[in-house]
């Protein structure tokens, strides 16, 4: 198989396509799209966003310390572009698509956006200027999933939420399970009672 050499460039992907929600000191909240989100460590919990210094929310966030990451469904995809082609300095972002707030535990400002499938509160741990974007590494410090995608014994089934992802400047829909962390090395019963419970 043959490869082009092309200039580097920020082509890792696909990526979830995210709501980061903050609000300012008056409690007015906002939210940005960010492609560039990331897990940074299992313990402590600890998430990763990329924002670009002149983008309205850079200044919310770094003002207060918090953000709020909202997981998003394909029926949310309208509202997640929007977000990332208007800024809040112009209006109320929010209010102009419909979309509501809820609270999320450890947060004094940051909202979560209701009806997002999961909400992950986190708080400000270190920024790294980078050059056109400064990373927010931050703790995980409250998770919220929505009801109906845990089970009855606290089984999350993210499979059920329908999240987008984003690949070079394009949405999609996440597919079909292909496998589940340990398929190659699961015994042929397992392989396929775990594999008919992701279908």
């Amino acid at each position: 198989m043959d490869y082009v050499s092309l200039s580097p460039g920020t082509l890792l992907s696909p990526v979830p396509a995210v709501l980061v929600s903050c609000a300012d000191e008056n409690g007015r909240p906002n939210a940005l799209t960010v492609a560039w989100a990331g897990t940074v460590c299992s313990d402590p919990p600890m998430v990763s966003v990329s924002i670009r210094p002149g983008r309205y929310s850079h200044g919310l966030i770094s003002s207060s310390g918090e953000f709020v990451i909202n997981l998003c469904s394909e029926d949310m995809l309208a509202d997640v572009d929007y977000c990332g082609v208007r800024s809040g300095r112009d209006g109320d972002k929010l209010s102009a698509r419909g979309m509501e707030c809820v609270s999320v535990e450890g947060m004094a400002r940051a909202p979560g956006i209701a009806g997002a499938p999961m909400h992950l509160g986190c708080r400000v741990e270190k920024v790294l200027p980078l050059g056109s974007h400064d990373l927010f590494i931050a703790r995980i410090v409250s998770l919220r999933v929505r009801e109906d995608l845990v089970d009855k014994k606290g089984g999350i089934h993210l499979e059920k939420a329908r999240l987008t992802a984003y690949s070079h400047g394009v949405y999609y829909a996440l597919g079909k399970a292909l496998g589940f962390f340990g398929f190659s090395v699961a015994s042929p019963d397992v392989l396929r009672r775990r594999m008919k419970a992701l279908k």
